[in-house]
């Protein structure tokens, strides 16, 4: 079971039997505090998802054209969509970490084992992570435009975003 943010910090203070500290505190009320910054940026990214996948994709087979030739690993229309799914399925978890503030969903139901069924597949880890990382580029720069969102310093906010990309590119390659 994927805990969020806050059900994480009570859980932990309860079985310690202590209250929560100034500090989690704090922790909780920036987390509240940057909430309407997080529905921003998990609205703009999943209203450009498709957009940012068939870009990432695009400039992952134009860089890496074999695997789009006969015998590549995206190379027939089923196995093209499966890559396209695959990197659509990453994105949406890190919305939802963005979201949650919490990595562990994306971990839990995405990451944790993905490697490994890559490895049996055949498909080229350090491809996948390639188009994961052109993700999170687009995604950083549709996060990070200033109009029509709401205003303040959204750096830990998009350090953050970076890190789940991060994340799901290494657990792949």
């Amino acid at each position: 079971m994927t805990l969020d943010a806050f059900a994480k910090v009570v859980s932990q203070a309860d079985s310690r039997g202590a209250y929560l500290t100034s500090s989690q505190l704090d922790a909780l009320s920036s987390l509240v505090a940057e909430g309407n910054k997080r529905i921003d940026i998990v609205n703009r990214i999943t209203g450009n998802s498709s957009t940012i996948v068939a870009n990432a994709a695009r400039s992952l087979f134009a860089e890496q054209p074999a695997l789009i030739a006969p015998g590549g690993n995206a190379y027939t229309n089923r196995r093209m969509a499966a890559c396209l799914r695959d990197m659509e399925i990453i994105l949406r978890y890190v919305t939802y970490a963005i979201y949650a503030g919490d990595s562990s969903i994306l971990d839990d139901r995405c990451l944790n084992g993905l490697r490994e069924t890559y490895l049996a597949l055949g498909t080229p880890g350090a491809s996948v992570a390639v188009g994961v990382n052109k993700m999170k580029e687009a995604a950083i720069a549709i996060a990070n435009d200033p109009n029509g969102i709401t205003r303040g310093d959204c750096n830990s906010l998009i350090g953050e975003l970076a890190s789940y990309f991060d994340k799901a590119a290494a657990a792949v390659s």
